[in-house]
């Protein structure tokens, strides 16, 4: 916060939350006790001297999930949505196309914090023109490139409420688009963005695309 973040921690339910305008203190199973009751509101988080902590609390439970969201944030009650904890699935594959998976940052001897941010512009800017790119090949890919479907008569496949998972990301089909076009010596190509929506709470079926994952606290 000192660095002008806005933090978004997802914790786990054994803890307890003091309402503001409230001198009891409740476990957060008894702020949303069961599935599809949300809770939103400021208080303080946790017990005792070195552990409370003032904040507003998202939490959310929907249908299909074992265990509710809990979100600790400095932002206003109104400017925070429980489900934009689901970006995460988007943020991770980030971090690891910065490394191992794309850029190779790890490999980085850079001490300097300066020329670090140098750098890290360079790979954002590059980062986007792969995606930009990626996304535009994969949308003209042709059908006869695709796998076949499963044979019908086999086992059925239970149903993913994620997003269906990719043989090859959008990064590397912009990498390979790219490399194909330099090696032909072709103009090298721009591509285009094709936006999701931003989540939202009144968006059901986004909500229930959301991939779960580990707790972060």
């Amino acid at each position: 916060m000192r660095l002008g973040w806005q933090p978004l921690l997802r914790i786990n339910t054994g803890g307890t939350f003091r309402p503001a305008q409230s001198v009891h203190s409740q476990s957060f199973r008894e702020l949303v006790p069961q599935t599809g009751t949300p809770w939103v509101g400021t208080g303080t988080a946790f017990q005792g001297a070195r552990r409370r902590l003032n904040c507003t609390l998202l939490a959310r439970w929907d249908e299909g999930y074992r265990d509710p969201w809990l979100l600790l944030t400095d932002l206003a009650p109104s400017a925070g949505e429980a489900c934009w904890y689901g970006l995460r699935a988007w943020i991770e594959p980030g971090f690891k196309i910065t490394k191992r998976d794309g850029w190779q940052w790890q490999r980085t001897r850079m001490t300097d914090p300066q020329r670090a941010a140098r750098l890290w512009l360079a790979v954002a800017v590059a980062t986007l023109w792969l995606l930009r790119v990626g996304g535009l090949a994969e949308d003209t890919l042709p059908e006869s490139t695709l796998l076949p479907l499963a044979d019908a008569d086999g086992p059925v496949s239970r149903p993913r409420q994620a997003t269906q998972l990719r043989l090859v990301s959008i990064f590397r089909q912009g990498w390979i688009t790219l490399l194909v076009a330099l090696l032909n010596q072709r103009r090298l190509p721009q591509g285009r963005f094709k936006p999701e929506p931003w989540p939202s709470t009144t968006q059901e079926h986004t909500l229930r695309g959301i991939i779960e994952l580990p707790l972060a606290a």
